[in-house]
């Protein structure tokens, strides 16, 4: 059976790990690292869906000259919102630090200025959205979202980005003290990429 490939647009291993444990059994999944660098285009949208696509679609342009003949580009926008602090920090996750524990750092300073401890005003939600195209055709475009509460202070060493602070109720512990396996049962990431798979799975694989 003919297997698509699919370059994922990130350097993030951690994200690259979560996908290639979703995709790899129905697409040959790529990186950035296995072509000539490109420079990292400016995100550009006011959510996380418009974001994924207009990141897709940049990384598909630049790497054209590069790509095998029917190769897909996918792209992902995520992030923590945060219900209390109107959804903060949102798009801008990965921009308001550039270490993971200061991200996580910034969110807790804010939530303690304003004195939430309860877990009702620290209830958040980890957002995934991601876009698949083909040179400027868009493909699929999925989310997935997975709702928790942000932990007084980080837990686990485990995971990266917010995943220390994002505690999951049902497992009764953070992201960051889940075992891979654990979290990519319920993660964000898994509830887009089973979009993706489906996608995959009905339109580009041949028998």
């Amino acid at each position: 059976m003919s297997r698509p490939i699919i370059v994922f647009a990130t350097g993030n291993p951690g994200k690259l790990r979560e996908v290639t444990a979703s995709l790899g059994e129905v697409a040959q999944v790529r990186s950035l690292g296995d072509y000539p660098p490109v420079p990292e285009p400016e995100e550009d949208g006011s959510s996380f869906a418009e974001i994924a696509l207009s990141k897709a679609l940049a990384y598909a342009g630049l790497l054209a000259l590069h790509l095998e003949e029917g190769a897909l580009v996918l792209a992902e926008d995520a992030g923590l919102e945060v219900f209390s602090l109107d959804g903060y920090p949102g798009v801008r996750s990965s921009r308001i630090a550039d270490a993971d524990d200061v991200k996580m750092a910034l969110v807790l300073a804010k939530l303690r200025a304003k004195g939430y401890a309860d877990e009702d005003s620290r209830r958040a939600r980890f957002v995934s959205a991601m876009a698949l195209v083909r040179g400027t055709e868009t493909l699929a475009q999925v989310e997935g979202e997975v709702q928790g509460v942000v932990a007084l202070e980080p837990h686990g060493e485990r995971g990266f980005g917010y995943d220390p602070v994002f505690f999951y109720p049902p497992y009764g512990k953070t992201f960051g003290e889940c075992t891979p396996a654990e979290k990519r049962a319920v993660s964000h990431r898994t509830m887009a990429l089973t979009g993706i798979l489906e996608f995959v799975r009905t339109n580009l694989m041949e028998g």
